[in-house]
C-alpha cells in the first residue's frame, strides 16, 4: 500500500527536495511506524531526523494523520490518510 507524506522544509533535502513524497509500505494495514520505516528505506538519513535513538518520536517533530496529531508509532493509518509531518522551528 502507498501513503503520500507531506514533508516539511527543513527535511526536503533528504527527499530531493520533493513537498510530498509517495512511501511504499508492504503491509495492508501499516502502522504509523511502518509508513516512516518506508520513509527511510526510500530516503535513507531521513528518519534519525525524526526519531531518536529509543525509537521515539523528537519533541520537535509533529506527525498529523487525517488532521490529528499522533505519536504513537503503533498507531494504524487509515487507507488514503493525509499524513504530513511538520517540524517546529526554534531560536533566540
Amino acid at each position: 500500500m502507498n501513503h503520500r507524506v507531506a514533508i516539511p522544509s527543513p527535511l526536503r533535502s533528504y527527499c530531493g527536495g520533493a513537498s510530498t513524497v509517495t512511501v511504499a509500505c508492504a503491509s495492508s494495514s501499516p502502522s504509523l511506524g511502518d509508513v516512516l520505516a518506508g520513509l527511510e528505506r526510500a530516503y535513507p538519513g531521513i528518519r534519525f531526523r525524526m526519531q531518536d535513538e529509543q525509537g521515539k518520536l523528537r519533541p520537535h517533530i509533529q506527525v498529523f494523520v487525517d488532521a490529528s496529531v499522533q505519536r504513537n508509532l503503533a498507531a494504524p493509518i487509515p487507507p488514503g490518510a493525509d499524513i504530513m509531518i511538520v517540524a517546529a522551528l526554534s531560536g533566540g
